[in-house]
């Protein structure tokens, strides 16, 4: 999956539009940042493109892969949303243990240890997650999007509660996995870290489109561009 096309989709509940003839293009080692207000059709465009919703209209290729291609296409998908998916009952080290195997990992254990040691949380794999702070919980469960090493990255708001440490070791672990050659986007309303992050920002205003462009700094003057 060398590239992301989607063509035209929409998305309607009822009369409502929530997405409109959303088109645009994915290739690997971009970063992706779709920007816009609550309510903007961020999170729905997410969740088409984790093939969680379908679209009213149009279609998503991944590549030479389609919806149609059910787990073989998801296998190669990693998604971090508003809810993290982490079972706070259960230990850092359990949590992407059970994931691991969800995922038919080899050695799930082994790769749940190598994933805490990238997350800089191997002295806490043994504890709680009920313990955690958020942006602990958010590294542990980015490390569990990314434990089946995905090709296409989606994230919802990765950065909303974070400190500046946390913040910093997901921008490095994007740009890693931009290096390995994989297709991210995200959604997100912290323009500060996205500047110098993204290789294309997308604006979306009430479901559509309004601008794109491949800058890389002056964000927050152009999303406020768009936003007129």
């Amino acid at each position: 999956m060398n590239r992301l096309s989607v063509v035209d989709v929409a998305r309607h509940y009822g009369r409502r539009k929530a997405l409109s003839q959303i088109t645009f293009t994915c290739d690997a080692g971009e970063i992706v940042g779709l920007l816009g207000p609550n309510g903007a059709g961020k999170s729905t465009l997410l969740n088409i493109l984790a093939t969680l919703l379908a679209p009213s209209l149009g279609r998503v290729e991944y590549g030479s892969l389609t919806a149609a291609d059910g787990a073989a296409l998801r296998a190669q998908i990693g998604m971090l949303g508003h809810d993290l998916f982490l079972y706070p009952e259960l230990t850092a080290r359990e949590n992407l243990a059970f994931f691991g195997r969800l995922y038919a990992l080899p050695d799930a254990a082994r790769s749940a240890a190598s994933a805490l040691d990238r997350a800089g949380l191997a002295e806490r794999a043994d504890d709680f997650v009920s313990g955690f702070s958020r942006g602990m919980r958010q590294r542990v469960a980015l490390e569990r999007a990314l434990l089946h090493d995905p090709r296409l990255i989606l994230l919802d708001e990765p950065f909303t509660g974070l400190d500046q440490t946390s913040t910093q070791a997901l921008v490095e672990r994007l740009k890693e996995r931009q290096r390995a050659g994989c297709l991210i986007v995200l959604a997100t309303h912290d323009l500060d870290v996205a500047d110098r992050l993204l290789t294309r920002a997308i604006y979306l205003k009430n479901g559509r489109i309004v601008a794109s462009d491949t800058e890389t700094t002056g964000l927050a003057e152009r999303y406020r561009r768009a936003m007129q």
